[in-house]
């Protein structure tokens, strides 16, 4: 089974970039049919150097959460996805989309959860004084990133980080996560209706 996966971003898209190069080996089970973003972001030039279709819905276009989630979900739903992956989307995602695609929505995040969840993951490990954080997968549900975990792994902090090269050093273990979770989804060693249950 080849997976339908449309990848949603804010940013760079470091983690689609990853995903995007593993599925141009043709024995690879999962191709991304679509890019999203809730901004302009920079991640979006992927599409074009990977031949792959983007779209925008802009967070800022609508007046509030709930009318941009709608408009998502109809736009994700136009590609058919077996998976939606939330990759760096800075934003969470309102309870529609949630019930839309959930379990068959995933997200990456740089701590291991359910140690500090929110969008300043890697800042709060530093705060914290912590000698090790890690890198996450999750299927995504209504908490702030309390889902069910797929797949984790300690990263450790090391004396002198900042949170750029930190964060540096969670995102090769992030890829890792998100590739072979995409591998054992496709190839039924990984049920995530099960794991949500």
């Amino acid at each position: 089974m080849v997976l339908k996966l449309v990848v949603l971003i804010s940013g760079t898209g470091s983690n689609l970039r990853s995903l995007l190069e593993a599925s141009q080996d043709a024995q690879f089970p999962a191709r991304v049919v679509a890019i999203g973003a809730d901004r302009d972001a920079d991640g979006l030039a992927l599409g074009e150097e990977f031949g792959i279709p983007t779209f925008t819905v802009p967070f800022t276009a609508f007046p509030d959460r709930e009318a941009w989630g709608t408009e998502l979900i109809a736009q994700v739903r136009l590609w058919e996805p077996d998976l939606v992956i939330l990759s760096g989307l800075m934003r969470l995602v309102p309870a529609a989309v949630v019930d839309a695609f959930s379990p068959h929505l995933i997200n990456t995040h740089p701590a291991y959860l359910p140690e500090f969840p929110g969008a300043h993951g890697v800042r709060d490990a530093l705060a914290a004084g912590v000698d090790q954080t890690g890198a996450s997968l999750i299927v995504v549900d209504n908490s702030v990133d309390g889902g069910p975990i797929i797949a984790q792994e300690r990263v450790p902090v090391l004396p002198g980080d900042t949170e750029s090269s930190l964060h540096d050093r969670i995102k090769p273990v992030e890829r890792r996560l998100l590739i072979q979770a995409v591998l054992d989804i496709a190839n039924s060693h990984l049920d995530l209706k099960e794991l949500a249950r």
